[in-house]
């Protein structure tokens, strides 16, 4: 499955935005995604986790209450609805086939899309 995210946003503090991954393979409708990010830290965290059906989202406690995970499978298209953002949320997101709860433990195949949270 290859999986290319939005471009890059900036966006100011208490704002919002919505991040796109698209997928190639129409069996992707079948597969969960996760929404990653790299810490400088901890390398790539979860952020989300969108199950084939849509159901039972996971967010991390980070994101939690404030992002929102969503998958149009007609379109095979994976949405991260951003808000209330703030600077600890800057970083490069990207999408990954599979779930993942705590860390991704390979590189995403994708280029990532860079989110800069700033005033």
């Amino acid at each position: 499955v290859r999986l290319v995210e939005s471009l890059g946003f900036l966006v100011q503090p208490v704002g919002f935005l919505r991040l796109s991954c698209s997928a190639s393979l129409v069996l992707s409708s079948f597969l969960p995604f996760t929404l990653v990010f790299l810490s400088p830290v901890k390398g790539f965290e979860s952020v989300s986790v969108s199950m084939p059906d849509g159901r039972g989202a996971y967010y991390s406690p980070s994101v939690k209450g404030r992002f929102t995970i969503s998958r149009d499978n007609t379109e095979n298209m994976l949405y991260l609805h951003m808000n209330n953002l703030n600077t600890e949320d800057t970083a490069m997101y990207y999408c990954a086939k599979g779930a993942y709860y705590t860390n991704y433990p390979d590189t995403p195949q994708g280029q990532g899309t860079q989110v800069t949270v700033s005033s």
